[in-house]
């Protein structure tokens, strides 16, 4: 046994402390919430009930499922600049065609979701940005929007509505359908083996197509479960909001990639956290409104108060990074 010279102590391992800062980083996004909920409950201790979760998270259900929507194209090294509008033409479509004629708003929806495939076919096979491509897709889910609902109106299907304002015991229905939606996603993308597949492609690509594995398969999921995610989340927001606009999901962009990024995902390497782009949703949805109206602040400041929360959830981050390395 190695004595320790008085005065002294042993220096902790280097694996211990990257340990450590690891754990850390991961938790940072369930801390960013937890200060948030805090902020909260000192403004309002009211809010912190099952009716004020009901109203402070009306709107987190569709920002968590466009979240997850783009954490799929993050996990590929890509980037999807049209789901905001994207989510504005489910909505578009789900309020009128989808209740008027289910057939065809299936039909159209179903549709949808193979032209993102399709999308993720293009930009693997002729090598194309995605920032490119989407952001000029972004412009023709806005133009068919448009000519679907040329101004605000429609109405959200009777079932979808029932569906929406179902009432849990215990625990709010926005809870339990984040706590679903992280489950599933978790469990399909981190537990499956397909879903290390789909990961890999973003991770280590040139690996992954040694191994056999078609890059072009996994591009095509990967967009096709983006514009899956994205129906869902526009068919939940008409569920809440019972009507629909042509420009009702444009914010939904920027909100969407600071969730992934917030929930602990980086832009390249495939390294997503379907838990994390949950909570970081939820975390944007609490800090937008609830919080700023609890500070008396005017709603004009809830755009600068995501980024405000995004840079110091960045800047913690670099710093755990730096002792982790």
């Amino acid at each position: 046994m190695t004595a320790i010279a008085p005065g002294t102590l042993p220096k902790a391992s280097p694996r211990g402390s990257a340990g450590r800062a690891r754990l850390l980083r991961g938790l940072l996004p369930a801390l960013s919430l937890a200060l948030v909920l805090m902020a909260i409950a000192w403004l309002n201790p009211r809010a912190i009930s099952y009716f004020g979760f009901n109203l402070m998270l009306n709107l987190a259900i569709p920002i968590a499922l466009a979240t997850i929507a783009q954490m799929f194209v993050i996990a590929g090294n890509e980037l999807d600049l049209s789901i905001g509008t994207f989510v504005g033409f489910v909505g578009c479509v789900t309020a009128t065609w989808l209740r008027d004629a289910p057939l065809i708003g299936v039909a159209v929806l179903l549709g949808s979701i193979a032209v993102y495939a399709l999308l993720g076919a293009l930009i693997h096979l002729r090598n194309l940005p995605s920032i490119v491509v989407t952001l000029g897709m972004s412009f023709v889910w806005q133009g068919l929007a448009i000519l679907i609902l040329p101004k605000p109106g429609g109405k959200a299907p009777d079932w979808l509505l029932t569906t929406i304002s179902f009432k849990p015991p215990y625990i709010p229905f926005p809870i339990l359908a984040a706590l679903i939606i992280a489950a599933a996603v978790h469990f399909g993308l981190m537990r499956t083996s397909y879903g290390v597949i789909l990961r890999g492609s973003g991770g280590n690509a040139a690996a992954l197509r040694r191994a056999g594995w078609s890059l072009l398969r996994t591009k095509i999921v990967l967009f096709a479960l983006t514009g899956l995610f994205g129906v869902l989340s526009g068919m939940a927001l008409i569920g809440i909001t019972t009507s629909a606009d042509a420009n009702i999901g444009n914010g939904y962009t920027l909100l969407s990639i600071a969730g992934v990024i917030l929930g602990g995902g980086e832009f390249v390497g495939g390294r997503v956290s379907p838990v994390g782009a949950v909570i970081g949703a939820l975390t944007l949805a609490l800090a937008a409104s609830p919080l700023l109206t609890f500070m008396h602040i005017p709603p004009d400041w809830q755009v600068a108060a995501n980024g405000a929360i995004l840079i110091i959830v960045l800047a913690a981050r670099v710093l755990i990074s730096r002792r982790e390395r």
